[in-house]
């Protein structure tokens, strides 16, 4: 199985818009410690030749560009990417699938409360209707499902209930998922979780045994933005398990016995982007990586 990072970061992206911090301007004026990244996306396949994308977001096309197996062909309107699979409804996870429009058909995966979502408060699958197939299916978590003709089976976990902003409170379920990922003729496992709103023991489960996994980084601290005054919310209220502290992923993290140990979704404002940082550093001494765009591998 072939993995590829399209995308690293968190929801603004590095550097984001309207964001000075001191990662977002180290990025702006050339600084080679801290990389530019788009929202948080992966390819994965069974062959190198067709590939699902875990999460569309706004930068799909511009990452399907920087990544030649994406690119359409043999005939002049066809892709190699046969559906997505949701982890969430947010914005950075979903808007993607407005500009795959252009597509014959294509097939979404996605939990319950994301689909009711994106057939109302944000209805993009009726704007989608008039212009291509697209096939919505429902996953479950314990309930697996099986991608390029069976030979890679996903089963999908629940990692969180916060549903985004624009979405009604009042709807619980599982409003946010991950993937483990296992390829049936090799063995190898991945593992997708990039919002975690707690680490459980059910979490724990899905990392056990895998040979890579890739892990919500989004705050190193959990007062990160009330520390840079861009909010007052902690890391927990926006739905995302910090690095460090006590409680923290890093502390779980080091135990779990991957190969490959890779945190993902990282905010702007997260002081592991800086490769100078002593926050990064750390992370190195524990065998951790940070994920960046272009990431590679094969399980």
């Amino acid at each position: 199985m072939f993995i590829r990072v399209l995308g690293s970061a968190a929801g603004g992206g590095l550097p984001q818009w309207n964001c000075n911090c001191p990662n977002c301007h180290k990025v702006r004026n050339g600084d080679r410690a801290v990389h530019a990244r788009t929202n948080d996306s992966l390819a994965i396949s069974d062959n190198g030749q067709r590939w699902y994308l875990i999460n569309a977001t706004p930068n799909v096309t511009a990452q399907i560009e920087a990544f030649s197996p994406l690119y359409p062909g043999p005939h002049i309107r066809a892709t190699p990417i046969l559906g997505v699979l949701l982890t969430d409804a947010e914005l950075d996870h979903t808007i993607g699938l407005l500009q795959l429009r252009e597509c014959a058909q294509i097939e979404v995966y996605a939990a319950p409360p994301v689909l009711h979502a994106l057939n109302g408060a944000f209805p993009i699958k009726q704007i989608l209707e008039p212009y291509a197939q697209f096939r919505w299916s429902e996953v479950s978590e314990r309930q697996s499902f099986t991608l390029f003709e069976d030979r890679v089976r996903v089963y999908p976990f629940q990692l969180g209930s916060k549903p985004p902003r624009y979405a009604s409170k009042g709807e619980e379920g599982a409003w946010v998922i991950g993937y483990r990922i296992v390829d049936q003729w090799t063995g190898g496992v991945v593992v997708y979780a990039p919002g975690v709103e707690s680490w459980s023991e059910d979490l724990d489960e899905q990392l056990a045994n895998a040979d890579c996994v890739f892990v919500d980084g989004t705050f190193w601290r959990t007062d990160e933005l009330r520390q840079l005054d861009i909010s007052q919310l902690g890391a927990m209220e926006m739905g995302h398990i910090p690095i460090s502290g006590a409680g923290g992923s890093l502390e779980r993290l080091v135990k779990v016995e991957a190969q490959r140990k890779i945190y993902i979704h990282i905010n702007n404002t997260n002081p592991i982007l800086d490769q100078h940082s002593e926050e990064y550093r750390t992370l190195q001494a524990h065998r951790i990586e940070v994920g960046y765009d272009g990431l590679e591998l094969e399980v």
